[in-house]
């Protein structure tokens, strides 16, 4: 454990974010070009299949408030995306969760309270390819047949998402 809490520290990361017009910023593993437009009205983000992403702010608006609308966008996305996986991977396991949320980890892409039965998710997964989502929520979902990472979490990994292992090395 503690030598993945140190690889996941390694890893690169990116720049400082500054919410400017030209910055890049990643979704669901593509790069997007911010364009930052400051007008009256309700701030906002929009997804562009070009390849931008639009931030609509109020004039004057601070790196705070960029920072947070991005943020709240990420996790809008993250909440719209988990239920279908849920729904989904649930009855391939056979376990279900009472509850799931999403919050920034620093050094853990999900963790599961068995006795709780809930997940939690890293907020930073609406940057990563939606395999890497999945991955992750079906690792915690089987954690909640296996606690340990041992030999039989990797025979369920194996059993109902083969290419665990590739995901893995993604992230």
């Amino acid at each position: 454990i503690k030598k993945q809490q140190q690889d996941f520290k390694d890893q690169p990361r990116q720049t400082e974010r500054k919410y400017i017009s030209g910055e890049c910023h990643y979704y669901l593993g593509k790069k997007y070009r911010l364009e930052v437009i400051e007008r009256a009205g309700k701030p906002e983000v929009q997804h562009l299949k070009s390849g931008k992403l639009k931030l609509f702010v109020k004039p004057g608006a601070s790196l705070i408030t960029k920072e947070k609308l991005i943020t709240e966008w990420y996790r809008g996305q993250l909440k719209a995306a988990i239920p279908s996986l849920l729904e989904k991977w649930q009855p391939k396991v056979g376990k279900q969760v009472d509850d799931w949320g999403i919050k920034k980890m620093r050094t853990k892409w999900g963790s599961c309270n068995i006795e709780q039965r809930r997940i939690w998710l890293n907020l930073e997964l609406a940057k990563k390819p939606l395999e890497c989502l999945e991955y992750i929520v079906v690792h915690e979902l089987i954690h909640l047949h296996e606690r340990n990472h041992n030999e039989r979490f990797k025979l369920l990994m194996e059993k109902h998402l083969p290419n665990w292992q590739a995901l893995q090395k993604l992230l």
